[in-house]
Order: C-alpha cells, then sequence, then structure tokens
C-alpha cells in the first residue's frame, strides 16, 4: 500500500495520514487564538462545520456558515450571536455555570463524526487547552487540533500515524496523555526512538526535529495514548 492509497487528513502545511481518517473530518471551531485567514481558506471543505462561542466570531469574520453553534455566549460578541441565530442553523445555549467548557460540550455533540478537526483551540487560557487536549485524546473519534503555527494529533495502541510535511516544521515533541506509553517507535528525527516507554511523570522527548532532508514522519505505539505536537512558528 502507497502513501496515496491511505487516507487521511490535510491541512495546509502537512497531511496526517492514517487508516482511521478515512472521511471528510468535521470542523470544530472554538474560542482561542483565530486562525489565520489565509490557513482556514486553503483547508479543504468539511463535511460539517461547529461553531463554539468565541469561534462564532472567527466563523463571522471569515463569512463561514457554520451547521451548529453552540456555547454559555460569555466570549462571543452579542452582535455574533445575533448573526449565529439569523441563519436558520441549530443554536443551542447553556448557562455559563456548569461542569463542561463549551468545547467540551462541541465534542460531545460530535460523537457521530470519522474524524474531528478542531482550530481556534491554542493561544488562549492553558486550562481551555489542557482541558481540550485530554479531552480529545480520550475520544474514540480521531480529533486533531491546528492552526497555522501549532497541531497536536494522537496515535493510540497498536495505532500509526505518517505526518507528510509541506512547511518543515520548527520542532516535534511526543506527549503521554496516559500515565506511561511503551513502544514508541519513530524515525527521520535528530533522536529517533525504537520501542520505548515515554512516562507522564517524565515528559523527557520535547523539541525533537525532522531530519533536514526529510519531509515524512512515522510514530508507532503499542500501549498507551501519545500526542504529537508540531511547532512552526
Amino acid at each position: 500500500m502507497t502513501s496515496n492509497d491511505i487516507p487521511g487528513i490535510k491541512l495546509p502545511q502537512l497531511l496526517i495520514q492514517s487508516p482511521a481518517l478515512y472521511q471528510k473530518p468535521w470542523l470544530l471551531i472554538t474560542g482561542g487564538r483565530a486562525p489565520a485567514a489565509a490557513w482556514l481558506q486553503e483547508l479543504p471543505p468539511a463535511a460539517k462545520i461547529f461553531a463554539a462561542d468565541h469561534g462564532l466570531d472567527t466563523c463571522h469574520a471569515q463569512n463561514i456558515r457554520p451547521d451548529y453553534i453552540l456555547g454559555d455566549g460569555d466570549s462571543a460578541a452579542p452582535a455574533t450571536w445575533e448573526w449565529g441565530k439569523s441563519l436558520g442553523v441549530p443554536v443551542e445555549e447553556f448557562p455559563t455555570a456548569k461542569d463542561l467548557t463549551d468545547t467540551q460540550l462541541a465534542l460531545a455533540k460530535m460523537k457521530s463524526a470519522p474524524a474531528i478537526l478542531i482550530t481556534g483551540a491554542f493561544g488562549g487560557r492553558f486550562d481551555h487547552l489542557y482541558s481540550l487536549m485530554f479531552s480529545c485524546a480520550q475520544q474514540k473519534v480521531p480529533c486533531i487540533i491546528s492552526d497555522e503555527q501549532e497541531t497536536i494529533a494522537f496515535v493510540k495502541k497498536d495505532e500509526e500515524l505518517t505526518f507528510h510535511f509541506q512547511e518543515h516544521p520548527q520542532a516535534i515533541s511526543l506527549l503521554p496523555f496516559t500515565a506511561a506509553c511503551t513502544g514508541v517507535t519513530v524515525n527521520n528525527v535528530r533522536w529517533p526512538l525504537t520501542n520505548a516507554t515515554l512516562t507522564q511523570t517524565f515528559p523527557n522527548a520535547i523539541s525533537n526535529e525532522l531530519l533536514p532532508d526529510q519531509s515524512k514522519l512515522t510514530v508507532n505505539i503499542k500501549e498507551g495514548i501519545l500526542g504529537i505536537y508540531c511547532h512552526w512558528q
């Protein structure tokens, strides 16, 4: 099987391939740092688009019509909420005092998606990003968090992810989302790993580098859930 035969999710700066990424993802736009307009415009069409609270401001600014809007309305501009309600799409409002974040509520609504691409997640509050990353890691649906500056994807037990980079990343880090990740193998980097064990209590696989003459990265894991984080700027 060649790389062209394996399904994947195409982003402006890279292609992420895995047999699990077999259909168009649903797109979730949430309320952290807004992705660059050019990056959003280069994304392939999503099967469905969800907007979570302040993410609706990004939709409004970029003339993106979401298929579903939800949130507690504490961060999106009031005029944006009115615009969203005028679109004739489902709008679900929640109280500000609740157990889940708006993004977690959106993920719960997207359980039937074949895969979820989340943008507008970086660059804001760390606690919200921390919550989102662990929520994504535990989803049965494959999740990727990305914008033009940062991307994180997750590989799970007996899985393999392959990254084809159109833009060379500045750094690649491996982040365990379970107590331990075993059988970790990664190639084409300055510090390769073969059947390694990575732990949450000593996260030492940080700031690796893709080799200058390479554009492909493959990560395998035997046990656990591992995040592969890439940084461009």
